[in-house]
């Protein structure tokens, strides 16, 4: 079958060239179609060689800012350079907020190498970090390109975990905000998080001026992005402002010491002082109970860090009496030398104001030693609606005292239209409105600058452009006067008296008000006071909120603090005493 096959091939074949010449290729046609391929490949291979050397020349000698732009897309780039947060200092200059450089460590989990596990067990001691949190986040965080492993770590064990040397480890550095006054001005100062942004108090009241404005450098980076070398300053970080505030630190932690003191002998629910400078309305203390350390704040609740003396309010009660009886005084409705029959109660249409005790007859002076409700309702009910609570306005009551504070508070005012007597008669002891202690400390400069009210500050200042007067010279003199008794051994403050310095204040002992009215056994215990009271330096308002150890009396709870608070001020300011009667006795021994 095959040969069959092979025959009927051969003579096809032969069919296919018969009848036509046919010639074989030789060897000189072979050549030449060699040759013209050749010639063919090599022109190729020359011009391409052409365009390479010609692209070359393009981007090296004619366009050579390509290659560098690319070079520079891949090994420098711009980086911020952070801005130092300013300071808050005292009026002396001591540092009550600073920032101290820090570094936070972060990586690229996709260029972390596997192997390292020794490493990076070493990091997670060095940081304080679980056993496995490290290798956690590189799996948690494998798609992206940056998470955080630790925040504000010291410089010198940031050092320590550089020099272990990992890949895709990176570290940036930051600023960390530290408090040397600790919990004595930490609801002044306030707080910043993490990321150094105020949070609370004056540090979240003036964020703007004191975080500053970041800057920029141009850096190297290797092929891990790590940054090996600065190339330039772009941009020159600017530094916040510090703040120069009139707090008087020393001031501040006797006030703190003092108010810390009384809050735990009495088990108080919560307790705040401010001290004022009499002549110009600067806030030289502001304290308040329970207090919190801002440089460990875990698990810190909102009412913790709550700066009480200037944001919560409270019905000021008595404390408010001087204030009746200037304005009385000053609008001509009481006489100087008038007399007021008091028998203990005074009925008011269905209701009924009631003294402690029955006083009998009281001049104007025993109305505020005996601290008598139904001789000041008979005051305020003497003078028209619309005067008694444009007194109280001017005073500064239901409306904020202007500190610049975060959430300062604005108190209440009980309005004069469609009030019935007994309201009036209420509001003359301190039940209607309500007041911050820092509001009620304001009130009390008309009385302390012969009837100059002064604006309040947070911040040091020369003097008080917002100064106004509200009573005349003549009648703060003779309130003033009259409330130096209260402070006499037969008034209602004895043990407010201040050794070597003539005072002058009021008590208030103030039912706390609740959903169904007000509660019998719940009290706020108050001081207001000055000194010296012939010419008045400082003011101290004093509030404890809930004693409740057995004492509740303004002038036995509250008035011993104010006693060594105002004693010890002044002997820092080095005010001279002004009455030597009841200087301190010192004992020494013969020889000592």
């Amino acid at each position: 079958m095959m040969h069959f096959q092979g025959k009927n091939k051969a003579r096809e074949l032969e069919n296919n060239f018969s009848g036509r010449s046919y010639r074989f290729p030789t060897d000189h046609d072979t050549s030449a179609i060699h040759g013209s391929r050749r010639k063919t490949v090599v022109v190729f291979i020359m011009a391409c060689m052409a365009v390479l050397v010609g692209r070359a020349v393009d981007l090296q000698v004619l366009n050579k800012q390509f290659l560098k732009d690319q070079g520079d897309i891949r090994h420098v780039s711009d980086v911020k350079v952070e801005a130092y947060r300013g300071m808050i200092k005292d009026r002396n200059g001591a540092p009550l907020a600073i920032s101290t450089p820090v570094e936070s460590i972060w990586m690229n989990p996709q260029q972390i190498q596997p192997g390292k596990e020794y490493e990076i067990r070493q990091m997670e001691k060095l940081l304080n970090l679980p056993k496995g949190k490290a290798n956690e986040l590189i799996k948690a965080d494998a798609h992206r390109q940056f998470a955080y492993i630790a925040r504000q770590v010291r410089p010198v064990i940031a050092d320590q975990v550089k020099a272990l040397k990992l890949a895709g480890i990176y570290f940036e550095r930051e600023f960390k905000r530290f408090y040397p006054a600790g919990e004595v001005s930490a609801h002044l100062v306030g707080f910043t998080n993490i990321d150094d942004i105020g949070q609370a108090g004056l540090e979240s009241g003036y964020e703007k001026s004191l975080k500053g404005i970041p800057g920029s450098k141009r850096v190297i980076r290797d092929g891990q992005r790590r940054i090996i070398e600065d190339v330039e300053n772009i941009k020159e970080p600017i530094a916040g402002r510090n703040l120069e505030l009139s707090i008087d630190q020393r001031i501040q932690y006797l006030a703190y010491r003092e108010l810390q003191l009384a809050f735990n002998l009495h088990k108080a629910k919560s307790a705040a002082l401010v001290v004022l400078d009499a002549k110009s309305g600067e806030i030289l203390a502001a304290v308040n109970q329970p207090s919190f350390n801002p440089n460990t704040r875990k698990s810190l609740k909102e009412s913790l860090y709550r700066n009480r003396s200037i944001t919560d309010v409270f019905e000021p009660g008595s404390t408010i009496k001087p204030f009746v009886v200037a304005a009385a005084l000053d609008g001509g409705y009481i006489k100087p030398d008038d007399m007021f029959e008091t028998h203990g109660v005074y009925p008011i249409g269905r209701h009924v104001v009631r003294d402690v005790h029955n006083y009998g007859t009281l001049d104007l002076t025993g109305v505020l030693k005996k601290s008598s409700n139904v001789a000041v309702s008979q005051i305020a009910l003497s003078m028209p609606p619309e005067y008694f609570w444009r007194a109280y306005h001017r005073l500064g009551f239901g409306v904020a005292a202007g500190s610049g504070f975060p959430g300062e508070a604005s108190g209440s005012l009980l309005d004069y239209k469609n009030r019935s007597d007994f309201e009036t008669a209420t509001l003359s002891f301190g039940y209607g409105l309500s007041a911050s202690a820092l509001q009620l400390a304001r009130a009390y400069t008309a009385l302390a600058d012969d009837g100059i009210l002064h604006s309040v500050s947070l911040l040091k200042r020369d003097e008080d452009v917002d100064e106004q007067r509200v009573f005349s010279v003549r009648t703060a003199k003779r309130v003033r006067a009259m409330m130096e008794t209260v402070l006499m051994k037969d008034g209602t403050a004895y043990q407010a008296r201040v050794d070597g310095y003539s005072a002058a204040g009021k008590t208030g002992t103030v039912k706390k008000a609740s959903a169904g009215g007000y509660v019998d056994k719940n009290y706020f215990s108050v001081f207001a006071g000055m000194a010296p009271a012939k010419n008045p330096r400082l003011i101290v308002v004093v509030m404890i909120d809930e004693p409740s150890a057995g004492q509740y009396y303004g002038g036995i709870v509250s008035a011993p603090v104010f006693s060594k608070v105002m004693a010890g001020a002044l002997r820092v300011l080095e005010v001279a005493p002004d009455q030597q009667d009841n200087m301190p006795i010192l004992l020494t021994r013969q020889g000592s």
